[in-house]
């Protein structure tokens, strides 16, 4: 469900939402500390998440934090989880209902943060979008296991009991985005679930130059699991990391 076997330019033509999600990510970082003075402090000005402006009516705030980020190892941080977790659920979902669901949550994160929040709170990232993703997989362990194995079930919710961790024990972490991000994506995942098949829109592959994927990766022998959760365990070293050193940068 998480081992891409695409290369570069196979993965961007198959998942194109969560490819410019990524590139969008990189490219207003890259913007904003790097050229300040050719717009960047403008966009990081309109964009950042800012209670008392949302209060004051810029209601575009609720949704531009969602793109920004405060540092490189936030935003790397953010795009590697996204380039992990979320091609499974563009495929299975199909790409209009996967945007719906990333900026539902999003937003509701926000939304959240901003009638829960101090009034002079700040806010960037995309991190209560991310969570939303994580509250559909939530809802698929807990509620539709026909939709994932039980390999993928521990990886997913070890991930899960991590990130809920160092939501709370970090610090500048937005943990009623995390949180209510999390709640939003358990929340909507029975109506954007529906209709769903095991494989979803998971094609199974005959031809080595088609994208897809194999159904019977489902079922995989102890070898490939015991692959599977090496694969995650690096995974979620690398974020840990990642989430560390972004208080550092």
């Amino acid at each position: 469900m998480f081992i891409r076997n695409e290369s570069f330019g196979q993965f961007i033509r198959a998942y194109h939402v969560v490819t410019a999600l990524i590139i969008i990510h990189i490219i207003l970082y890259l913007w904003i500390y790097m050229f300040p003075y050719l717009g960047g402090r403008e966009i990081r000005f309109y964009g950042i998440g800012s209670n008392f402006h949302i209060y004051m009516g810029e209601y575009w705030r609720l949704v531009t934090p969602i793109f920004l980020h405060g540092s490189l190892a936030h935003m790397l941080f953010n795009s590697f989880s996204l380039f992990l977790f979320g091609p499974a659920l563009e495929q299975m979902l199909g790409k209009v209902k996967f945007i719906f669901v990333y900026f539902f949550t999003g937003i509701i994160a926000n939304i959240a943060t901003y009638l829960l929040d101090d009034l002079y709170t700040f806010h960037l990232g995309a991190s209560g979008a991310i969570y939303g993703l994580f509250g559909i997989y939530l809802y698929m362990v807990l509620a539709r296991k026909d939709l994932i194995d039980q390999t993928n079930s521990q990886l997913i919710m070890t991930i899960l009991i991590i990130g809920i961790i160092m939501t709370f024990v970090g610090t500048n972490i937005n943990v009623l985005a995390h949180l209510f991000g999390l709640i939003a994506g358990a929340a909507i995942a029975p109506v954007a679930l529906r209709k769903v098949s095991r494989y979803g829109n998971f094609r199974n592959v005959h031809d080595t130059e088609e994208i897809g994927f194999d159904p019977n990766r489902w079922q995989k022998s102890a070898r490939n699991k015991k692959r599977l959760k090496t694969i995650f365990i690096v995974a979620g070293v690398v974020l840990v990391l990642l989430f560390i050193i972004q208080f550092f940068i």
